[in-house]
């Protein structure tokens, strides 16, 4: 495949996936929200998840339009929400008790904005529903634009995720996008990608995680019981002969310790069994002295 300089950075299968499960508990809950807020069957459906440069996205959207911004804190940076000004204007009519169809382009008086905020609010609302399996989230509205060419949201060559979907408010019909920078997104989708599993992935993930573990169980191990240790000069080891004697540091009423690797885990004092050394597992020296001080 061609390699475009534009895009260094490519949404793999599994984050588009992700995102796909995401919007669409989203759309469901906020086409449940609709329904119920504007009083006339309304629904929204994911329709395609792209990547694109800024200034493509804000390239394709009409003018004018309502665009959010909006902030998903606690993750960086801002997201926009655009709506077409077609199917604002048959939700405020909606809201004030009109039967909705055909309205036309202008711009909002200063009752109709303050029903457009809430409507927008109570949308991002779902937001954090639709994403609770990723992050929590908290959306919050900081400003409504018309017009996309006035918006510097984030540099021209920024990669973004754009969530299509299509609106439909009663007989009104058009298409709404949301819009994440792809450095807000990016690293919860790395932490998800891990997590979002079908049953029967979930399942052969689990049945694979017992097998691991059995097998651990039953691997041998080299174990080893020791004296404590002592340093010795360079020379010293060099010069030893048959017959030589080293002196240990190790106190007759010290337990010996049990490795593996290095790894200090147990302590023990020498015996036998039979005609076989062994040894006996006995509390450690620390926890001894911390039962005498109790």
């Amino acid at each position: 495949m061609p390699y475009d300089f534009r895009r260094p950075i490519k949404l793999s299968r599994e984050h588009i996936r992700t995102l796909q499960i995401a919007f669409e508990t989203y759309a469901r809950s906020c086409g449940t929200l609709l329904t119920t807020r504007l009083r006339v069957v309304s629904t929204l459906t994911l329709a395609a998840i792209e990547q694109l440069n800024y200034d493509e996205y804000t390239a394709s959207l009409a003018n004018p339009t309502v665009i959010a911004v909006v902030t998903l804190d606690p993750l960086p940076g801002t997201a926009l929400m655009e709506l077409a000004s077609s199917a604002v204007m048959a939700a405020i009519d909606h809201m004030l008790g009109g039967p909705g169809g055909p309205q036309p382009e202008r711009p909002l008086t200063e009752v109709e904005m303050p029903l457009l905020r809430s409507l927008m609010e109570r949308m991002l609302g779902e937001l954090r529903y639709g994403f609770e399996q990723l992050v929590d989230i908290t959306p919050g509205l900081r400003e409504i634009e018309y017009n996309a060419s006035f918006l510097r949201a984030h540099a021209p060559g920024d990669a973004c995720v754009v969530a299509t979907f299509e609106l439909k408010i009663g007989a009104e019909e058009c298409l709404a996008t949301i819009c994440m920078p792809f450095n807000m997104i990016l690293p919860v989708l790395s932490r998800a990608e891990q997590v979002v599993l079908t049953d029967s992935e979930r399942a052969s993930r689990d049945l694979a995680r017992r097998n691991l573990t059995a097998g651990l169980f039953a691997a041998p191990i080299d174990v080893a019981v020791r004296f404590q240790p002592i340093r010795m000069r360079a020379d010293d080891i060099v010069d030893l002969r048959p017959g030589d004697i080293v002196p240990l540091p190790h106190t007759t009423s010290r337990p010996l310790e049990v490795t593996v690797k290095e790894i200090v885990f147990a302590h023990a004092v020498p015996g036998n069994q039979g005609s076989r050394l062994a040894c006996l597992v006995v509390p450690s020296p620390e926890s001894s002295k911390e039962s005498g001080h109790l």
